[in-house]
C-alpha cells in the first residue's frame, strides 16, 4: 500500500493471462520455452529479489518517519506526502507502464524501473529537505510501477506449463508479503545502525544486481493484441488523486475553510469526474468501469480499499506513537509492529480454506468485524498507555487482515472473465493503493487538526513563544517538531512535553475511531451486497478456472 498493500497485487492472474490484454495470449521467445529448469529458476530468483525491494519500500519507510523528523524538522503533512507522493504515481502509472511493457518488451520496461527506482532510491536517500524528499519519492513510483507488473509478465511468460506457472506465482505473491512483513523490522535494523537514508539506500545494490542479472538471464517477451497505454487515464487520476490528496493533508495547517484548500478538493472532483468520463468512453481504458457491474466484483473491491485505508492510516500514526509517544527506537519500534504482519501471514492461507466450508460473506464479515474491534481498542488509549494495553488490539487486526484480504481477492478475481483476469488484478491492486493512500492522507490530516487545536490554546497562553512564531510552527507541525523545541525550553519544556503527548494521543485516537467507522461501513458492505458464494463472472463470461483459484 502501499502504497502500500502489495500482498494481494496481481496474485490471482490465470495461466493464460496475458496482463493486459483481452484473450490473447503470451508471446514468449523459444529461449523462455526452451529454457532448462535451472535457468527458469534463476529467472524466478531475479524477479523476486527485485520485487521484494518494491513491496518492502511499502511499510519500510514508516519507522523512519521520526528520524526524518528530528533530521529535517518535518511537519507531519510533509511526512504524509513522503508516503503518499510514491503512492499515488506509482497507482497512477500501474496500468500505463504494464500495458507499455506489453508492447515494446516487459524485459526493457522491467530493467527502465529498475534504474529509475534505484535512482529515486538515491537522491531519496540524500536529500537535504522535506520537499526534495516528497519529489524523489514521486519519481521511486515510476519505478515502481514499471517493476511490479513486468516481473508477473515475464513470469507469465517464461514458466508456460499450468502446474509450474502455478508454483511461480506462489512465490511471487509470497516474496510480495515476505516483503511488507519484513519492511518495519528491516527499517528498525538499518536505524539502529546508520542513519535514516539507509532505508532507501538499501535498495541500491539490489536494482543494480537485478538489472546486470536481468540483462544476462531474463528472456524478453511482448503481446502483439496489447492495448495502448492510456496516457490521458493516467494524467488524469493523477492530477485528480494528487489535488485531492493536497486538500486533505494540507487543511490543518490552512483550515478546512480555507478558499485555497476548497478550490483544490473542487478541483480534484471536477478533474476525477473528467477521469470516470474519459475511461467509460476511451477505446482503450486504464481502469475498465464494466468490472464494477458484478455485485461480487465491486463489495469485495470497495471492502478491501477501505479497509487498506483504515490499515495504513493506523501503520502510519502507529509508528510515530510508539517512537515519539513510548520512548521506542526505530527497531523496537518494527518488532513491536510485527504481530499484525505475522498472525496476519499464519490467518490468510486458513481463511481460504474456510472460505469453502462456509463461504465468502461469514469469513470477510468476521474479519472486517475483528478490525472494527482492534482499531476501537486502539482509540481508546490514554496518554499513559503502554503497549501491552495495544497489543490484544494489533492481534485483532492482523488477524481480520488477513480473514478478509485473499476472499475479498478470490471474490474481485473469479468475477471475472478468463481473458479479463490481468487488466483485473491490475486494477484491484490500483484500487489497493490508493485505498492506501487516501488512508495516510485522511487520519493523518485528522490527526494533525486535533493536535494542533488541542495546542494552540495552550501555546497562546505563553508569552514566550508569542514571540517567536518560527518556534510555535515547530512545535503545532509535529509531535517530534514538539519533543525537540522542549529539550531547550527549560523548566518549560516538562509542561510542552506533556500538552505536546496528550494532544497527538487525542488526535491519535480521533483518527482511528474515524478508521473503525469506515471499516464498519466495509462490513455492512460486505453483509448487504457480496454473495456468500461465487456468482457468474462479470457479463456472463466464464469465470476463472480451478487452476486459476488454485494460484489464488
Amino acid at each position: 500500500m502501499p502504497g502500500g498493500p502489495c500482498w494481494t497485487n496481481l496474485v490471482a492472474m490465470a495461466p493464460t493471462s496475458t496482463g493486459h490484454d483481452s484473450g490473447a495470449t503470451l508471446t514468449a521467445p523459444a529461449s523462455s520455452r526452451s529454457a532448462r529448469p535451472q535457468r527458469r529458476g534463476v529467472i524466478l530468483a531475479v524477479l523476486c529479489v527485485s520485487l521484494l525491494v518494491v513491496s518492502l519500500d511499502s511499510t519500510i519507510l514508516n519507522v523512519a518517519l521520526p528520524s526524518i523528523v528530528r533530521a529535517m524538522q518535518a511537519t507531519s503533512s510533509q511526512l504524509q506526502w513522503m508516503v503518499d507522493a510514491y503512492v499515488v504515481v506509482f497507482a497512477g502509472l500501474l496500468l500505463v507502464l504494464g500495458s507499455l511493457g506489453d508492447r515494446v518488451g516487459r524485459k526493457w520496461v522491467f530493467m527502465g524501473g529498475l534504474v529509475l527506482f534505484a535512482a529515486g532510491s538515491t537522491t531519496s536517500a540524500f536529500a537535504t529537505s522535506p520537499d526534495g524528499l516528497i519529489a524523489a519519492r514521486a519519481f521511486m513510483g515510476i519505478g515502481g510501477a514499471a517493476i511490479m507488473p513486468s516481473t508477473l509478465s515475464i513470469l507469465a511468460s517464461v514458466f508456460t506449463g499450468d502446474d509450474e506457472r502455478l508454483q511461480a506465482i506462489g512465490i511471487w505473491s509470497g516474496t510480495t508479503g515476505i516483503g511488507v512483513a519484513i519492511g518495519p523490522v528491516a527499517g528498525g535494523w538499518l536505524l539502529a545502525h546508520y542513519w535514516w537514508g539507509s532505508v532507501f539506500l538499501v535498495n541500491v545494490p539490489i536494482a543494480l544486481v537485478g538489472f546486470c542479472a536481468a540483462a544476462w538471464f531474463v528472456p524478453n517477451s511482448r503481446s502483439p493484441a496489447s492495448k495502448r497505454p492510456d496516457i490521458v487515464g493516467a494524467v488524469l487520476s493523477i492530477v485528480g488523486m494528487g489535488l485531492l490528496l493536497w486538500g486533505i493533508i494540507e487543511a490543518p495547517s490552512r483550515s478546512w475553510s480555507s478558499p485555497v484548500i476548497i478550490g483544490a478538493i473542487v478541483a480534484a472532483a471536477v478533474v476525477l469526474a473528467g477521469f470516470g468520463w474519459w475511461e467509460r468512453h476511451s477505446t482503450h481504458p486504464m481502469l475498465e468501469l464494466s468490472f464494477f457491474r458484478s455485485r461480487r466484483f465491486s463489495a469485495a473491491i470497495g471492502a478491501m480499499g477501505l479497509v487498506i485505508f483504515a490499515l495504513m492510516g493506523a501503520l502510519f500514526l502507529l509508528t510515530q506513537y510508539l517512537q515519539f509517544e513510548l520512548g521506542y527506537s526505530p527497531l523496537q519500534t518494527g518488532l513491536r509492529l510485527a504481530p499484525i504482519a505475522a498472525v496476519l501471514l499464519v490467518v490468510a492461507p486458513a481463511s481460504t480454506l474456510a472460505v469453502r466450508y462456509v463461504g465468502t460473506k461469514p469469513i470477510v464479515f468476521g474479519g472486517l468485524a475483528c478490525i472494527a474491534a482492534g482499531f476501537v481498542l486502539l482509540s481508546r488509549i490514554t496518554v499513559h498507555g503502554t503497549y501491552l494495553e495495544a497489543l490484544p488490539a494489533l492481534f485483532l487486526i492482523g488477524t481480520g487482515v488477513g480473514l478478509a484480504l485473499a476472499p475479498c481477492t478470490e471474490s474481485v478475481m473469479g468475477s471475472l472473465p478468463l481473458a479479463e483476469l490481468g487488466v483485473g488484478a491490475a486494477t484491484n491492486s490500483t484500487v489497493l493503493q490508493l485505498g492506501g493512500a487516501l488512508g495516510v492522507g485522511v487520519l493523518g490530516s485528522l490527526l494533525n487538526t486535533r493536535y494542533a487545536d488541542r495546542l494552540t490554546p495552550v501555546l497562546s497562553a505563553s508569552k514566550v513563544l508569542k514571540m517567536h512564531p518560527s518556534i510555535l510552527h515547530d512545535i503545532t507541525g509535529s509531535l517530534g517538531g514538539a519533543l525537540a523545541v522542549a529539550q531547550r525550553a527549560g523548566a518549560y519544556g516538562a509542561v510542552l512535553v506533556h500538552f505536546a503527548k496528550a494532544a497527538f494521543v487525542s488526535g491519535m485516537d480521533l483518527a482511528l475511531l474515524v478508521g473503525a467507522i469506515v471499516v464498519a461501513v466495509a462490513t455492512f458492505l460486505v453483509l448487504v451486497v457480496l454473495p456468500t458464494r461465487g456468482a457468474p463472472s462479470a457479463g456472463g463470461a466464464p469465470a476463472a478456472p480451478p487452476e486459476a483459484n488454485a494460484a489464488r
